[in-house]
């Protein structure tokens, strides 16, 4: 944790919508929807009160690590114009109420989970509470620029939980799920990271474009594009999924690599132009995962 101190200023009462943004309800919602495919793309029929169950669960865990990590970067969240109104730093919320929420629907969701669905999907989710509370927020983001690497595997767990809460087994097709999220993350994440790069720095965060320049970041978003290609792929040649997903992953993947190489190319910064390609493509990465898994759970119902 970071030493400079938060507002010095009393923090007023929170209300319902201060708690509702310390779960980040944007990502939270690209959470649900991945879960959500993963558990409908699963060959098998899902009983409507437990998938409700599974589904809400995964939601208030991914909430839950959320505050969690607002609680912890509430000094860091404070130095950036991103994130500078947040429930801590704008002073509106008590840290440790902040905490106490987090740790609450951590707990809460993985036990209703362990009860009522499964203790396998509550392991699952318990760990991927904490890989992105601990492994990510306090170990891996301070410390090396590879964290949006390797913290991409907290982000990339709810459909293989929602697979699991289908079909109480772990098979290829969920771990090729989490694959696909993995392989993503870092792209999108580095589009973002390159046209907010002043705030990480002002923060001290180690991200891609403060350590490593524009250059290498937009090098490291093209590799990550190529290869996300072929594995978004898998899931047709393998034959888990049809030509409908195969076509919809040829489509989307191939455009995603060619914002991927636009961004690649580009030699400007924000002074000239705006940095265009990075906004189109961490625009459309966002519109990309909805898009492919969509076609996934289509794909299961209208052609499986």
């Amino acid at each position: 944790m970071t030493t400079a101190a938060a507002p010095a200023t009393h923090p007023l009462p929170a209300d319902w919508r201060d708690f509702f943004a310390l779960t980040k309800p944007r990502v939270m919602s690209l959470v649900i929807f991945t879960a959500l495919c993963g558990m409908l793309a699963a060959p098998v029929r899902v009983d409507p009160i437990l998938g409700f169950v599974a589904i809400l669960c995964i939601a208030i865990g991914a909430g839950g690590s959320a505050a969690l990590n607002q609680w912890w970067e509430a000094d860091l969240d404070a130095k950036m114009k991103r994130t500078a109104n947040r429930p801590i730093p704008a002073g509106r919320m008590d840290r440790t109420a902040a905490r106490d929420f987090g740790v609450a629907l951590s707990a809460g969701s993985v036990l209703v989970m362990g009860v009522a669905v499964g203790w396998l999907c509550a392991a699952i989710l318990a760990f991927s509470i904490f890989y992105y509370a601990v492994i990510y927020t306090v170990w891996l983001k301070p410390r090396t620029p590879q964290n949006i690497v390797i913290g991409g595997g907290a982000g990339a767990f709810p459909p293989m939980i929602g697979w699991i809460a289908a079909t109480g087994e772990i098979t290829l097709m969920p771990v090729l799920l989490f694959a696909i999220i993995f392989f993503w993350t870092p792209p999108h994440f580095w589009a973002l990271a390159l046209f907010v790069e002043t705030d990480y720095a002002a923060a001290g965060v180690p991200m891609m474009p403060v350590v490593a320049g524009h250059h290498s970041t937009r090098r490291q978003i093209l590799i990550y594009a190529v290869l996300l290609l072929p594995l978004t792929l898998l899931p047709f040649w393998l034959g888990l999924a049809g030509w409908l997903y195969g076509v919809s992953a040829l489509v989307l993947s191939g455009l995603f690599l060619l914002l991927a190489l636009r961004v690649a190319v580009f030699r400007g910064n924000v002074a000239d132009m705006d940095m265009r390609p990075e906004k189109r493509l961490f625009g459309y990465s966002v519109l990309y995962l909805f898009v492919l898994f969509a076609a996934l759970v289509a794909d299961r119902f209208l052609i499986g």
